[in-house]
């Protein structure tokens, strides 16, 4: 029934999402600020920065529709930054799939890279995932991951930036 209900869910927000609209580089570099910088802007500033699909998923807490994301199934080694502020979030080491057809992670790469938050939206509670250094909605974490955590970070695409090693 749990599972269900997550099924569901998931379909829900799917339905009313925006399409899809290809990522444009990032137009302001935050990678020379220390990743303990806290980044303070309005969302009239992000809007203005960001494109309208990253806008929508990290400002406005929205998703993906599954399946449909440029890293769900991606295999390339490298770590998955924070599209917002470049802050490093997760290892290609630690990616796997889950079958549920968004980017998946069992780590982050430094705890203190992310936050987590009670989530009580779309009828479910869940533990919303963002991004410490700017506030940014990633995605969600559940506990129904692979060892050794048992962790699954469900993380939205276009809110992330990949680097190759």
């Amino acid at each position: 029934m749990k599972y269900f209900l997550l099924i569901s869910g998931f379909f829900l927000i799917a339905c009313n999402l925006k399409p899809d609209v290809q990522k444009a580089p990032l137009v302001v570099d935050f990678s020379e600020q220390d990743d303990s910088t806290k980044l303070h802007l309005s969302n009239e500033e992000w809007r203005k920065i960001l494109p309208s699909d990253v806008y929508h998923i990290t400002r406005e807490k929205g998703t993906e529709r599954a399946f449909t994301g440029e890293y769900w199934d991606f295999t390339k080694n490298g770590t998955y930054h924070c599209y917002s502020c470049d802050n490093i979030l997760f290892s290609s080491k630690t990616k796997y799939k889950s079958g549920t057809g968004w980017p998946s992670f069992y780590d982050v790469v430094h705890s203190s890279s992310i936050k987590s938050l009670y989530d009580s939206g779309h009828g479910m509670v869940r533990t919303e995932v963002v991004c410490r250094k700017c506030d940014g909605h990633l995605g969600h974490v559940f506990n129904d991951g692979p060892k050794p955590t048992g962790l699954r970070y469900c993380i939205n695409s276009a809110a992330l930036i990949f680097k190759s090693e």
